[in-house]
């Protein structure tokens, strides 16, 4: 009987890979535009071993923006989003600022090689945890229902990322960051009247 299951990858590929990885995150993080070269040295590996791994650029990028909304996910699951919904999204949005600012980068990067369509998939979890709570609040009267929900979803992504933003231009300081961006937010989400 002939497998047919793909090979499993030797361990020491592994680690190439998790090291290519957590290079191009760091990378990338600082410079949306970093090169391959810039890539594969901050790894310690050569360019052919990278593309050994990642055929082309958009592979790498896309491996390094899924490993860190994996990351935050991992984070954004431990927030307890029971209870009142105010609350509760006020919990979430404290919790998720800090993963937009490390990702806001790697989303820059993203842009410039995946398909939009690749990049909603890619944030379908994060965006589902918010339209769920969204959804809830709404239901119990705490959130306004005059908008479009996808609509309300995206503009509390677009404050996380102009907080992100003026966290790096300097116009927000880490202390300000959450605080502002919840208020923000909930200007937004409070029932008109």
């Amino acid at each position: 009987m002939v497998s047919q299951t793909r090979p499993r990858r030797r361990a020491d590929a592994e680690r190439s890979i998790a090291r290519i990885v957590a290079a191009a995150r760091a990378r990338l993080t600082e410079d949306p535009d970093a090169t391959i070269d810039a890539i594969a040295a901050e790894a310690g590996v050569g360019r052919m071993t990278l593309y050994g791994h990642f055929k082309t650029r958009a592979d790498l990028v896309e491996a390094a923006l899924s490993a860190a909304l994996e990351a935050g996910e991992a984070v954004l699951a431990g927030v307890d989003l029971e209870g009142d919904p105010q609350e509760a999204l006020d919990r979430l949005l404290a919790s998720s600022w800090s993963l937009v600012a490390e990702s806001a980068a790697l989303l820059e990067a993203a842009q410039g090689v995946l398909p939009t369509g690749r990049l909603r998939e890619l944030h379908a979890d994060p965006a589902k945890r918010v339209e769920d709570l969204l959804r809830r609040g709404q239901r119990e009267g705490v959130f306004r229902t005059d908008l479009p929900l996808p609509w309300l979803v995206s503009v509390i992504q677009y404050v996380l990322h102009g907080a992100a933003e003026q966290l790096r231009a300097g116009n927000l300081t880490e202390g300000d960051v959450a605080e502002t961006a919840v208020a923000t937010v909930r200007s937004v989400l409070r029932p008109p009247g």
